[in-house]
Protein backbone atom coordinates (compact mmCIF):
# COMPACT_ATOMS: atom_id res chain seq x y z
CA UNK A 1 0.00 0.00 0.00
CA UNK A 2 1.45 3.33 -0.94
CA UNK A 3 -0.93 5.47 1.07
CA UNK A 4 0.00 6.83 4.49
CA UNK A 5 -1.89 4.51 6.82
CA UNK A 6 -0.63 4.15 10.36
CA UNK A 7 -1.45 1.94 13.29
CA UNK A 8 -1.11 3.64 16.68
CA UNK A 9 -0.93 1.62 19.89
CA UNK A 10 -1.47 3.56 23.12
CA UNK A 11 0.20 2.50 26.40
CA UNK A 12 0.59 -1.14 25.40
CA UNK A 13 1.41 -3.12 28.52
CA UNK A 14 2.54 -6.43 26.99
CA UNK A 15 5.37 -6.29 24.45
CA UNK A 16 4.13 -9.51 22.85
CA UNK A 17 1.09 -7.60 21.64
CA UNK A 18 3.35 -5.09 19.89
CA UNK A 19 5.16 -7.94 18.11
CA UNK A 20 1.90 -9.67 17.16
CA UNK A 21 0.55 -6.35 15.83
CA UNK A 22 3.71 -5.86 13.74
CA UNK A 23 3.28 -9.34 12.28
CA UNK A 24 -0.39 -8.68 11.49
CA UNK A 25 0.54 -5.42 9.81
CA UNK A 26 3.29 -6.95 7.68
CA UNK A 27 0.95 -9.77 6.61
CA UNK A 28 -1.39 -7.10 5.24
CA UNK A 29 1.24 -4.79 3.67
CA UNK A 30 1.22 -2.11 6.39
CA UNK A 31 4.42 -0.77 7.90
CA UNK A 32 3.74 2.46 9.81
CA UNK A 33 3.56 1.60 13.51
CA UNK A 34 3.44 4.33 16.16
CA UNK A 35 3.77 3.47 19.85
CA UNK A 36 2.59 5.90 22.50
CA UNK A 37 4.47 5.26 25.74
CA UNK A 38 4.64 1.46 25.58
CA UNK A 39 5.50 -0.11 28.93
CA UNK A 40 8.26 -2.34 27.54
CA UNK A 41 9.76 -1.63 24.12
CA UNK A 42 12.05 -2.60 22.51
CA UNK A 43 11.71 -6.09 23.87
CA UNK A 44 12.77 -9.65 23.09
CA UNK A 45 9.13 -10.69 23.58
CA UNK A 46 8.01 -8.22 20.89
CA UNK A 47 10.68 -9.49 18.50
CA UNK A 48 9.75 -13.12 19.14
CA UNK A 49 6.05 -12.48 18.47
CA UNK A 50 6.82 -10.40 15.36
CA UNK A 51 8.07 -13.62 13.69
CA UNK A 52 9.75 -12.01 10.70
CA UNK A 53 8.22 -8.54 10.93
CA UNK A 54 11.32 -7.15 12.63
CA UNK A 55 11.50 -4.35 10.05
CA UNK A 56 8.10 -3.06 11.22
CA UNK A 57 9.33 -3.10 14.84
CA UNK A 58 12.63 -1.42 13.97
CA UNK A 59 10.90 1.38 12.08
CA UNK A 60 8.23 1.92 14.76
CA UNK A 61 8.03 5.51 15.92
CA UNK A 62 7.76 6.28 19.61
CA UNK A 63 5.50 9.15 20.64
CA UNK A 64 5.17 10.90 23.97
CA UNK A 65 1.42 11.48 23.56
CA UNK A 66 -1.39 10.35 21.29
CA UNK A 67 -1.70 13.96 20.10
CA UNK A 68 1.93 13.78 18.91
CA UNK A 69 1.32 10.46 17.11
CA UNK A 70 -1.68 11.77 15.15
CA UNK A 71 -0.72 15.44 14.76
CA UNK A 72 -0.49 15.41 10.97
CA UNK A 73 -3.44 13.05 10.41
CA UNK A 74 -6.61 14.29 8.77
CA UNK A 75 -8.64 11.24 9.82
CA UNK A 76 -8.10 9.49 13.18
CA UNK A 77 -10.16 6.35 13.75
CA UNK A 78 -10.28 5.10 17.33
CA UNK A 79 -11.07 1.46 18.05
CA UNK A 80 -13.59 0.71 20.76
CA UNK A 81 -14.93 -2.59 22.07
CA UNK A 82 -18.02 -0.74 23.31
CA UNK A 83 -20.55 1.09 21.20
CA UNK A 84 -20.64 4.57 22.66
CA UNK A 85 -23.03 7.47 22.75
CA UNK A 86 -20.73 9.96 21.06
CA UNK A 87 -21.00 12.48 18.27
CA UNK A 88 -18.35 10.79 16.09
CA UNK A 89 -19.41 8.56 13.22
CA UNK A 90 -19.20 4.91 14.26
CA UNK A 91 -18.02 2.61 11.50
CA UNK A 92 -17.65 -1.09 10.84
CA UNK A 93 -14.11 -2.24 10.05
CA UNK A 94 -14.96 -2.38 6.33
CA UNK A 95 -16.44 1.14 6.31
CA UNK A 96 -13.44 2.43 8.24
CA UNK A 97 -11.03 0.77 5.80
CA UNK A 98 -12.73 2.31 2.77
CA UNK A 99 -12.68 5.77 4.37
CA UNK A 100 -9.06 5.41 5.52
CA UNK A 101 -7.77 4.09 2.21
CA UNK A 102 -9.50 6.84 0.25
CA UNK A 103 -8.45 9.68 2.58
CA UNK A 104 -4.86 8.43 2.93
CA UNK A 105 -4.22 9.47 -0.67
CA UNK A 106 -4.42 13.09 0.52
CA UNK A 107 -3.05 13.00 4.07
CA UNK A 108 -1.97 10.51 6.76
CA UNK A 109 -4.72 8.47 8.42
CA UNK A 110 -4.38 6.74 11.79
CA UNK A 111 -6.13 3.81 13.41
CA UNK A 112 -5.74 4.09 17.19
CA UNK A 113 -5.88 1.15 19.60
CA UNK A 114 -5.90 1.59 23.37
CA UNK A 115 -4.68 -0.21 26.44
CA UNK A 116 -5.27 -3.93 26.76
CA UNK A 117 -7.11 -3.49 30.06
CA UNK A 118 -9.25 -0.41 29.42
CA UNK A 119 -9.02 0.75 25.80
CA UNK A 120 -8.89 4.45 24.98
CA UNK A 121 -9.71 7.14 27.53
CA UNK A 122 -12.37 9.76 26.82
CA UNK A 123 -9.61 12.35 26.34
CA UNK A 124 -7.95 10.10 23.77
CA UNK A 125 -11.26 9.52 22.01
CA UNK A 126 -11.63 13.31 21.77
CA UNK A 127 -8.63 13.25 19.38
CA UNK A 128 -10.47 10.87 17.05
CA UNK A 129 -12.69 11.88 14.14
CA UNK A 130 -14.39 8.47 13.87
CA UNK A 131 -14.81 5.25 15.85
CA UNK A 132 -14.50 1.70 14.59
CA UNK A 133 -16.27 -1.13 16.38
CA UNK A 134 -15.59 -4.79 15.58
CA UNK A 135 -18.81 -6.73 16.12
CA UNK A 136 -18.40 -9.81 18.27
CA UNK A 137 -20.15 -11.87 20.92
CA UNK A 138 -22.02 -9.34 23.11
CA UNK A 139 -21.24 -11.45 26.18
CA UNK A 140 -17.50 -11.41 25.39
CA UNK A 141 -16.80 -8.44 23.15
CA UNK A 142 -13.26 -7.41 24.05
CA UNK A 143 -10.73 -8.59 21.47
CA UNK A 144 -7.02 -8.81 22.14
CA UNK A 145 -5.45 -5.61 20.77
CA UNK A 146 -3.28 -7.47 18.23
CA UNK A 147 -6.34 -9.40 17.02
CA UNK A 148 -8.25 -6.14 16.57
CA UNK A 149 -5.31 -4.75 14.59
CA UNK A 150 -5.36 -7.91 12.45
CA UNK A 151 -9.06 -7.41 11.62
CA UNK A 152 -8.58 -3.76 10.65
CA UNK A 153 -5.38 -4.51 8.72
CA UNK A 154 -7.16 -7.25 6.79
CA UNK A 155 -9.99 -4.91 5.83
CA UNK A 156 -7.44 -2.32 4.67
CA UNK A 157 -5.69 -5.00 2.62
CA UNK A 158 -8.96 -6.03 0.95
CA UNK A 159 -9.77 -2.42 0.07
CA UNK A 160 -6.30 -1.86 -1.37
CA UNK A 161 -6.51 -5.04 -3.46
CA UNK A 162 -9.90 -4.02 -4.85
CA UNK A 163 -8.63 -0.52 -5.62
CA UNK A 164 -5.56 -1.86 -7.39
CA UNK A 165 -7.70 -4.16 -9.51
CA UNK A 166 -10.07 -1.34 -10.49
CA UNK A 167 -7.58 1.51 -11.06
CA UNK A 168 -5.83 0.02 -14.14
CA UNK A 169 -9.21 -0.57 -15.79
CA UNK A 170 -10.22 3.05 -15.14
CA UNK A 171 -7.01 4.33 -16.79
CA UNK A 172 -7.51 2.43 -20.05
CA UNK A 173 -8.86 4.50 -22.94
CA UNK A 174 -12.41 3.74 -23.96
CA UNK A 175 -12.51 1.23 -26.78
CA UNK A 176 -14.23 2.15 -29.98
CA UNK A 177 -16.89 -0.14 -31.31
CA UNK A 178 -15.97 -2.02 -34.48
CA UNK A 179 -17.26 -0.34 -37.60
Amino acid sequence: MEQSLRIVMVHTSHPGNIGAAARAMKNMCLSELFLVQPHDFPSAAASARAAGADDVLQSAKLARTLADAVAECRIVIGASARLRSVQWPQLTPREAAVLAYTESRQAPVAFVFGRESSGLSNQELDLCTHLVHISSNPAFSSLNVAMAIQVVSYELFLVSQTAQAIEPVERQPASHAAE
